[in-house]
């Protein structure tokens, strides 16, 4: 069926919010814009259903009957503020479009959507150790605020450690390893699985050069906010 969308809809803008997703998340976006637009009564899809849809797609849907607490909605809040003021604050990271601290059916209780300003294939090591600096930023606030982590950082904290072991086992990003190929991607379009091409003792090597680069990223994080 065909989707009417208003004369204003940046379909640029939409295509850099929703970067990395597939043909049928679009099409679960174009969607969603549809509903959103029936629901709040217009005659055609405006940019906004569509960059709510986006974040439908990406975040899940508001989960308004999830009441936090105020001790939690605070620190939620610095939490989320956390990951947009470090990402601010560094040369290399991609813009904050929308900040919220709005509980998502996928789980999240608020998130910080950040957008590229151009399509990415290529990223340096700087820019990766940016990305892993933004990710701990969260975890970092709520270190600064309040001199303790939650278990909101759970998601964070899986995830950097992932770019990390990549930047050391796959790109040759470390300073201790140099350009070596340590780990080997099987199957890359089923299970993804990485499998080691190295010895035990230099996998504990590997280890311990990700904890570096993380405590590292931790650091300059909390010397951020620490700073502004």
């Amino acid at each position: 069926a065909q989707v009417t969308a208003q004369p204003d809809a940046d379909l640029h803008a939409i295509a850099l919010a929703a970067s990395g997703t597939t043909g049928a998340d679009l099409a679960n976006i174009v969607n969603e814009a549809a509903l959103h637009a029936v629901k709040m009564g217009y005659a055609a899809v405006m940019q906004e259903d569509l960059m709510e849809a986006v974040e439908v797609v990406i975040a899940g849907k508001e989960k308004k009957d999830r009441v936090l607490n105020p001790r939690e909605r605070r620190l939620v809040a610095f939490h989320e503020v956390g990951h947009a003021l470090v990402s601010a604050k560094q040369k290399q990271a991609q813009p904050v479009q929308k900040i919220t601290i709005i509980p998502r059916t996928m789980g999240s209780l608020g998130y910080t959507l950040s957008v590229p300003e151009e399509d990415r294939y290529l990223l340096t090591r700087e820019e990766l150790l940016g990305e892993i600096t933004t990710l701990l930023g969260g975890r970092a606030a709520e270190l600064v605020e309040f001199g303790d982590s939650s278990t909101g950082a759970a998601n964070d904290i899986g995830r950097a450690p992932a770019i990390a072991r990549k930047m050391v086992t796959q790109y040759g990003m470390s300073e201790k390893f140099g350009p070596m190929g340590l780990e080997s991607s099987e199957n890359q379009y089923l299970d993804g699985r990485n499998v080691a091409t190295c010895s035990e003792q230099t996998g504990s090597a590997v280890d311990e050069e990700v904890r570096s680069i993380i405590e590292r990223c931790q650091q300059a994080a909390v010397t951020l906010l620490e700073k502004n």
